[in-house]
């Protein structure tokens, strides 16, 4: 929450409203030009005009800030001086409307920093990591939390691929985010998820450590990754797993190797062959995309989010502690004394708190790009 115009908070987000101001008359000269030669229907016009709506989106919405700021500072002060007991608590009241006023609209500030994700559904890949049978609990305890966080988001999930354990645990699981605001959201828990506790498989109650790793990725239309089909390899089987929900009789599941780069995929959830390779040409897609943007990344040297290829315990971004009832992201040293309501798919608030670190670390680039 900010405090006062003293706060570092506020004093940052200062320094982006000047920037941003300047951005916005640099793209007006620029806008002018474009309609002049290109057109108002050009792709440069409407790009530009998009660019400047989000500009303009923080800076108004900074002023409404500044604004709030001033009444609060204000209130306090009337609350100081007044001496009626009635009038004070009528004070007190339009302080706290301000107080929820000026944190809402700070939540919007650091959202509009950010950049503009694209807007498309996602792909999102749960693996047991170490630790056998209690790892593949604790990967299907975080597709349970990420599927109430979808639903309280008012997102749809669609499986794509599941191996379930006897004991009801996933070796791994793929499914789809549904929504052009998925990616906005779950980017940041691709890394490696550490659960610590208690195992229902272990009979001396010694507390375990054992780990599920994560990938999200950005689902990838047909005509932006083309996959020769002399490229695939296809190999068709019979699909199970526990409980025998999806099982068919028929060599319905598919595995599709990816020549030149040797990825691999597979699909069983379906009933039909065309259904599972369909499915598993979407998973493929998403992952040459990962591939091509690894690739990109590492020569120019752009600091992007990782994901990971192990569930070694050391790659940790998270721990769930259930004997401290406690979640730390060690990305931003933040812990919250609330393991339930986090596995029961709170997540918002921890996941606000990584974009406004997010957010942080943009604007410091931004501003040394301007120092230099």
């Amino acid at each position: 929450m900010l405090n006062l115009k003293d706060d570092k908070d506020f004093s940052v987000l200062n320094k982006i409203y000047e920037i941003n101001k300047k951005k916005i008359i640099d793209l007006d000269k620029k806008i002018e030009e474009v309609a002049n030669k290109e057109g108002y229907n050009s792709t440069n016009y409407i790009n530009l005009s998009k660019s400047k709506a989000r500009l303009k989106e923080f800076t108004d919405n900074y002023e409404k800030l500044s604004k709030i700021m001033e009444d609060i500072e204000y209130a306090k002060e009337l609350i100081n001086n007044e001496k009626d007991e009635e009038a004070k608590e009528f004070y007190k009241k339009e302080l706290n409307n301000l107080e929820e006023e000026a944190n809402k609209i700070e939540k919007i500030l650091w959202e509009l920093i950010l950049p503009e994700e694209d807007e498309k559904n996602i792909i999102v890949e749960i693996r047991a990591g170490t630790g056998g049978e209690e790892a593949a609990l604790f990967a299907f305890d975080l597709f349970r939390m990420y599927s109430k966080f979808a639903d309280k988001m008012k997102f749809k999930i669609e499986i794509l691929d599941q191996n379930f354990t006897d004991l009801g645990g996933i070796k791994e699981i793929v499914f789809a985010v549904n929504n052009k605001n998925a990616y906005k959201y779950f980017k940041y828990e691709s890394g490696t998820h550490r659960v610590q506790r208690v195992p229902i498989t272990e009979a001396s109650g010694r507390i375990h450590t054992s780990t599920a790793t994560v990938i999200v990725l950005p689902e990838v239309e047909e005509k932006e990754i083309q996959i020769k089909e002399e490229d695939l390899e296809m190999e068709t089987f019979k699909a199970g797993g526990a409980g025998g929900q999806h099982v068919n009789k028929n060599e319905c599941a598919i595995r599709l190797k990816h020549i030149p780069t040797g990825i691999v995929v597979t699909c069983s959830d379906e009933r039909s062959l065309h259904q599972n390779r369909a499915k598993a040409l979407r998973i493929l897609r998403a992952k040459l995309l990962q591939l091509q943007e690894e690739k990109q990344e590492e020569e120019l040297r752009k600091q992007r989010r990782q994901q990971v290829k192990t569930g070694d315990r050391s790659e940790k971004i998270r721990t769930y502690n259930f004997p401290q009832n406690r979640v730390t992201d060690h990305r931003i040293n933040l812990t919250i004394q609330n393991l339930e309501a986090i596995l029961d798919g709170d997540l918002l608030p921890l996941i606000q708190e990584l974009q406004k670190n997010e957010a942080v670390n943009k604007i410091q680039e931004l501003l040394n790009l301007q120092d230099n």
